[in-house]
């Protein structure tokens, strides 16, 4: 029998109810524990998804002895502080992306994490998703022969309001942490690390990007135009060509989707029978790790999410976005 982890989740906005949803989907995954700034919503979140304690001080849920996994789910700028607080008191951290608001931030909390001997993970939930999972098996194995190009967006409008923490640049609003970094991830997990950059962004009245164009150019001659967006609706599709066919991850490709193969301009549509919404992949790898006692992921490993946030911080730097 394998031990029930007891979860706890800081932060309690739109992405802690999807996880919480799917976290009862998991045999061995207990949700013990919330947090939130204010008593009344952490008491609301732990009445809908009947959660033994409720918490209004982060710090209170780190010290209760309970408590073996953490996911964070507050705004990208408290990653790096909630991480921490949490390592310190000897807690396996689920960190959504992105990991934190530079790579400074995220060698700290790595460090931490080795200092103190305690799992530590990007929640970047694409990753472990099974339509992923088939695209990166078949760049691996070269099935339909070698990645030339990767084009991938990721935009949806949204009006303007800074009372929204999507558009609030001391919360690392804008496009490109937020949602840029899908397509990014796509590049990077499928053709690695570019040999130059090329960026361009327009941004909204308090200097948050409201877009962001991207080229990855490689070595080897392949390509990644990437793009995100917060004042379009864009087709938010993976297309991946290789030398002798086509895999294309349909409409919300970092969430379960369906993948459309196509070769010799015929095409057949994969379906992963998806019934969840799909942070449960993440979720179980993870209490796999504590299950087994390792401190890092080999998935989603610290060298990856290393590589990941330099790119960010390239990115901004050449789309001169300062945080």
């Amino acid at each position: 029998m394998s031990k029930t982890i007891n979860w706890g989740i800081i932060g309690l906005g739109k992405i802690a109810h999807k996880f919480a949803t799917d976290l009862l989907t998991i045999a061995d995954a207990n949700l013990y524990a919330v947090a939130s700034r204010t008593k009344e919503k952490a008491n609301n979140f732990a009445t809908q998804y009947n959660v033994a304690k409720a918490y209004a001080d982060y710090e209170d849920l780190a010290k209760d002895p309970n408590i073996d996994a953490v996911y964070i789910a507050t705004p990208h700028t408290l990653h790096r502080e909630n991480t921490l607080l949490c390592l310190e008191h000897g807690i396996a951290v689920l960190c959504e992306k992105p990991f934190a608001m530079n790579g400074n931030e995220v060698d700290e909390m790595i460090i931490k994490a080795k200092e103190k001997n305690v799992l530590l993970m990007e929640a970047l939930w694409t990753f472990f998703l099974p339509h992923y999972q088939y695209v990166l098996d078949a760049v691996e194995s070269k099935t339909y022969g070698k990645l030339l190009k990767v084009e991938a967006d990721f935009g949806f409008y949204r009006a303007f309001d800074t009372s929204s923490r999507l558009f609030e640049k001391s919360l690392g609003g804008g496009s490109l942490l937020d949602i840029g970094i899908y397509p990014i991830f796509a590049a990077l997990s499928t053709l690695g690390i570019p040999e130059n950059i090329k960026a361009n962004a327009t941004f909204f009245e308090n200097d948050t990007d409201s877009t962001c164009d991207i080229t990855f150019e490689y070595e080897d001659g392949a390509t990644a135009l990437l793009k995100s967006s917060l004042v379009e609706n864009t087709p938010t599709e993976a297309t991946f060509y290789f030398e002798n066919g086509t895999l294309k991850i349909n409409r919300m490709f970092h969430q379960p989707s369906t993948v459309s193969q196509i070769v010799n301009g015929k095409e057949n549509i994969i379906d992963f029978d998806y019934n969840t919404i799909g942070y449960n992949y993440e979720a179980i790898h993870f209490n796999t790790l504590i299950q087994q006692g390792k401190t890092e992921s080999d998935i989603m490993t610290f060298e990856f999410s290393r590589n990941l946030i330099k790119l960010l911080d390239k990115v901004r730097k050449i789309i001169g976005l300062e945080y």
